[in-house]
């Protein structure tokens, strides 16, 4: 006897289990909520279908996206773009292990539009009061929530910092190693002495801590029970030294985040540069990080406006010795000052042919300096 091909449940929750060997678990927890979302509604509106085969983008897959946004539940814009993309990435995953599936399933036009999230970092005084409410905690929390704002890391990513991360690349050159973080990257993020002090000053803090916490944390810089124990502790540390410390509004540490950004690129940094400073992937990503102000612009436009008025600085050149003598002597100084002043103009210009004209002017004054040398030897 044949055996019976296995249901689409069975299909699907395979699958699902090799992804466990690359995806982070809540990566994964929401894989699984996908796929029983999309099979209940299967099962619901189509009893009917068995087979990946049968599975078309009219019916089967339009009416899961219309079930997503009606009543009694209907999900916000996020959500359903979240469950487009992990089932997306299912039916291509098992198009491409052999099964049979029609292509073009799931469509760009499908996928609702994303919010616009405006960038919430901290207004300067708020940020200010609040690292200030930090250094006077000076514990392990609060060590750590300096750090995340003094480097701009994920807090994920600060849970999971080793005992050495902080790292001599050269003479007077030191990194903190961020390790493999949200999108599967590690970077370097460079330290000033202000990070290193955070690092000792947790070091120091971590030495004099109880025994127990440290069981579980052997090689890691924060001591820890469970990663995502560490992360409610420092979120809750960080409400409530923004309570204290007057913030209006309800602080996070991804804001954190958000400040560091901003704060680097006032002070200069480039857009390239602060994208691998907060490791992402896509400048469009680090674009929505950083907030441009009414006070931004106005320094930048009148920056802007001061170099526009000055487009060539020539260097002033102080008239020699002597040059008002009517002597052989002051002639030719006065001479080579000119031909000094022609050199550098020439320099600056980008038309060839006026640069050209330029040369042969110099190769006369040139050649009237060679004149002046012969009067001189004459004069002898």
């Amino acid at each position: 006897m044949n055996p019976s091909p296995p249901s689409l449940e069975q299909i699907f929750a395979s699958h699902i289990q090799t992804l466990t060997l690359t995806l982070r678990p809540g990566t994964m927890q929401g894989y699984r909520s996908t796929a029983r979302r999309f099979l209940a509604h299967l099962r619901t509106a189509f009893p009917q279908l068995h087979q990946l085969s049968q599975l078309r983008r009219h019916p089967h897959l339009l009416s899961w996206f219309r079930s997503l946004c009606q009543p009694p539940s209907p999900l916000c814009n996020r959500s359903r773009m979240h469950h487009l993309v992990r089932l997306r990435r299912l039916l291509d995953d098992l198009a491409a292990n052999g099964h049979s599936l029609l292509p073009d399933l799931i469509r760009q036009e499908d996928f609702p539009p994303q919010p616009r999230d405006l960038p919430r970092p901290l207004s300067l005084p708020e940020d200010q009061l609040l690292q200030q409410e930090l250094r006077r905690s000076d514990d392990l929390a609060s060590n750590a929530l300096r750090l995340i704002r003094s480097t701009g890391i994920r807090i994920g990513e600060c849970v999971h910092l080793s005992l050495d991360c902080l790292r001599q690349l050269g003479p007077d050159q030191w990194a903190l190693h961020v390790p493999l973080g949200k999108l599967h990257t590690e970077r370097w993020v460079p330290a000033d002495p202000e990070l290193r002090h955070i690092v000792e000053r947790i070091l120091a803090l971590r030495a004099s801590a109880p025994p127990a916490p440290l069981a579980p944390s052997q090689g890691f810089l924060l001591p820890r029970g469970t990663p995502d124990a560490l992360m409610k502790t420092l979120r809750s540390a960080l409400a409530q030294a923004a309570q204290r410390a007057g913030c209006s509004t309800p602080v996070t540490p991804h804001r954190l985040r958000h400040s560091y950004a901003t704060e680097m690129l006032r002070l200069g940094v480039s857009l390239p540069a602060l994208m691998q400073l907060l490791g992402h992937q896509d400048i469009r990503m680090t674009l929505r990080y950083v907030q441009v102000t009414q006070q931004d612009l106005q320094r930048e436009f009148h920056q802007a406006r001061q170099k526009a008025a000055q487009p060539h600085r020539l260097p002033t050149l102080s008239p020699p010795q002597g040059i008002e003598s009517a002597d052989l002597p002051g002639i030719r100084q006065a001479l080579a000052a000119t031909r000094h002043l022609l050199e550098m103009y020439r320099r600056q210009l980008g038309d060839d042919k006026t640069k050209r004209r330029l040369q042969r002017l110099d190769r006369r004054l040139l050649a009237v300096n060679s004149q002046l040398d012969r009067i001189a030897t004459d004069e002898k």
